[in-house]
C-alpha cells in the first residue's frame, strides 16, 4: 500500500469503525479472532490499520458483531480506500483502453487541470502517434493485452473533450521532455510543433523548467492536479489519488514554485523550436 496521508487515514478511519463495533459487541481481540476463525495477528493488523480487509472479512467481522447492518457502508469505505492506490498491473490487467476510460468522468467535471511532467508529454495535448509510442512502450513492458489501438482512440476522444473551451490548463514540461521519448525523430519533431500549436490556445498556460544548474527544486514525480478536488501522481509501481486537503496543498504549492523557474510565451517556444532544430 502506498504510504500517502490519503491512503494511510482512510485505512486507520475504517479500522476505527471496525474496533469500535467490536468494542460494541463485548468481544476482546482474541475473542473475536476465534470466532471468526482466523488467526488474532490478522485482527491486529486490521485493527491497527496496517491492512485493508477484503470484503468477505468485513462480512466476517460484521456477523460475529451481530453489526450486519453496517456491511455496505464498510465495504464502502474499503473499496474507496483500495482505489486510491492501484497498481498498474491491476489496472491494466484487461488492457490499457479501461485505465484510458476510467478517468473520463474526473476529466469531465475538472475545471482547471495544473500538469507538471519530468518524464512524458502530458498525456492531453499529446499527438495520435507519440500516445501510441507511448502506450505501445508501456503495453510491451507490463501488459499481457495488446488493445494499444483502443486505448489510443479512447485518449483522441477524450482530448476532443478537453479541448472544448470548458476547460483550463496550466501546463509545466521539464525541458528534457522536449528531447526524449521513446518515439522516432519524425513523431517527436510533430508532436512538439503541436505543442507550439497547443499553447497559442487562450484557455492554455505552458512553461518550460529549462534544463541547467542552480535550481532551487529538483524534478519530482510527474502529477495531474484536478482543481483542489484530486492529485493523480503516476508512480513506477501504481497509480496514487490523492484527496487530503494538506497534501494537495502541498502539490499546489509545488507547482507555483516549479512555475517559478519556467519561462512562458516566446521564451518556451524558443526552447520547442531549438529542440524541433536539433532533431533535423
Amino acid at each position: 500500500m502506498s504510504s500517502s496521508s490519503s491512503v494511510v487515514e482512510a485505512r486507520q478511519a475504517l479500522a476505527r469503525r471496525l474496533s469500535e463495533i467490536r468494542k460494541d459487541a463485548g468481544l476482546t481481540g482474541d475473542q473475536l479472532s476465534a470466532q471468526c476463525r482466523w488467526h488474532p495477528a490478522k485482527t491486529s493488523r486490521i485493527q491497527s490499520g496496517k491492512s485493508t480487509p477484503s470484503e468477505t472479512d468485513i462480512k466476517v467481522w460484521c456477523a460475529t458483531c451481530g453489526a450486519e447492518d453496517q456491511v455496505p457502508d464498510l465495504i464502502a469505505a474499503a473499496r474507496a480506500v483500495q482505489t486510491m492506490y492501484t497498481e498498474w498491473r491491476r489496472m491494466e490487467r484487461t488492457g490499457l483502453r479501461a485505465a484510458q476510460e476510467s478517468v473520463t468522468s474526473l476529466y469531465e467535471r475538472t475545471g482547471l487541470f495544473r500538469v507538471y511532467a519530468s518524464r512524458v508529454m502530458p498525456g492531453m495535448v499529446q499527438t495520435r502517434e507519440y500516445t501510441a509510442a507511448v502506450l505501445r512502450s508501456i503495453q510491451r513492458e507490463r501488459v499481457a493485452v495488446d488493445d494499444v489501438d483502443e486505448a489510443v482512440e479512447a485518449r483522441v476522444e477524450r482530448q476532443r473533450m478537453l479541448f472544448s473551451g470548458r476547460h483550463r490548463f496550466g501546463l509545466l514540461i521539464e525541458e528534457y521532455v522536449l528531447r526524449a521519448a521513446v518515439c522516432d525523430a519524425e513523431t517527436l519533431v510533430g508532436q512538439l510543433g503541436h505543442l507550439i500549436t497547443v499553447s497559442a490556445q487562450p484557455f492554455v498556460s505552458l512553461g518550460v523548467i529549462p534544463t541547467g544548474c542552480h535550481r532551487p527544486h529538483l524534478p519530482v514525480e510527474d502529477f495531474y492536479m484536478f482543481d483542489e478536488a484530486e492529485v493523480a501522481v503516476e508512480l513506477t509501481s501504481g497509480y496514487l489519488r490523492i484527496t487530503q486537503p494538506r497534501e494537495i496543498a502541498a502539490y499546489s504549492q509545488m507547482f507555483t514554485d516549479l512555475a517559478g523557474m519556467a519561462v512562458h510565451g516566446a521564451q518556451a517556444r524558443q526552447l520547442i523550436t531549438t529542440a524541433i532544430n536539433a532533431l533535423g
